[in-house]
């Protein structure tokens, strides 16, 4: 008996989930999904193009090193870089010398010889980027509550990473009037700045680029527009530094992997063709 009560109280609660299951889904099919702000005002990055894109793209140093100032004399006063090194800026054109020059330029964690104590020292080529902020206490503190991501990898966590980039610090606007008049309720909170480009519309960061605010050592006009494209650049480099390497490696294997195919072929052809039955 109480076998077959088991049995009937695990048969009530299946169909149960089945016909709550076959209910939502109807549910999901039939009816329209509530108008969300985000879904409506969100847009896809702009449309960039960068030296690097498609199968044969390389990088520009001179637009890296261009990339590199702005994130050292503007995003890194937020942003720490800690999955890359001093020593790897080498790859994009600077000198031993000047490498140890931008390290010593950064205050990094260190060890008082002396008494043990934690304490502050220049940075070493051999040293990573540290972080502006002692703990996230601190990182939140100065930026409305909210931590500023890590940037080492923010090309690769993002979709359309390198383009999300350039929209993200050229994309701060008004709040259009129309969202306004279709959501009363969505105006940007006191402290935050809206930006279409944003998934939440509204992010805790100022924008970080004026004209001008920077001086190119090259002579480029420092704009938004290409502040931007450079830090993304530079950002992308950072995320993946052997973007050309693999993209020189791919056409060989790619290339291997043809021939082998061919001959694979041909070998089927010359040896197995004439043994079907």
């Amino acid at each position: 008996m109480v076998r077959i009560l088991s049995i009937l109280v695990g048969l009530f609660f299946t169909v149960a989930l089945a016909w709550s299951f076959v209910l939502g889904a109807i549910t999901a099919a039939t009816e329209p999904a509530p108008a969300m702000v985000e879904h409506e005002f969100h847009v896809a990055p702009k449309n960039v193009h960068f030296s690097f894109d498609g199968p044969f793209g390389k990088f520009d140093n001179q637009q890296l090193q261009r990339g590199f100032q702005v994130y050292k004399e503007v995003c890194s006063a937020c942003h720490a870089l800690k999955h890359v090194a001093f020593r790897d800026l080498a790859a994009l054109g600077y000198t031993e010398a000047e490498v140890k020059a931008i390290a010593a330029g950064f205050q990094v964690p260190g060890t008082d010889p002396n008494t043990g104590e934690e304490t502050l020292r220049p940075g070493m080529a051999t040293d990573y980027f540290p972080s502006p902020f002692a703990n996230d206490v601190a990182a939140r503190a100065a930026n409305n509550n909210a931590i500023p991501p890590d940037l080492s990898l923010i090309t690769k966590a993002r979709h359309h990473g390198s383009a999300y980039v350039y929209s993200l610090l050229t994309g701060y606007q008004e709040q259009p009037a129309e969202l306004l008049k279709e959501f009363p309720d969505a105006k940007t909170p006191a402290g935050l700045h809206y930006n279409p480009y944003f998934p939440n519309l509204n992010l805790a960061m100022a924008p970080p680029l004026a004209a001008g605010q920077i001086e190119y050592g090259d002579g480029t006009k420092a704009s938004v527009d290409q502040m931007s494209k450079d830090v993304a650049a530079f950002l992308t480099w950072a995320a993946e530094p052997k973007l050309e390497k693999r993209k020189q490696t791919g056409w060989p294997v790619l290339g291997f992997l043809l021939f082998a195919t061919i001959l694979g072929y041909m070998s089927y052809r010359n040896i197995w063709a004439d043994k079907k039955h």
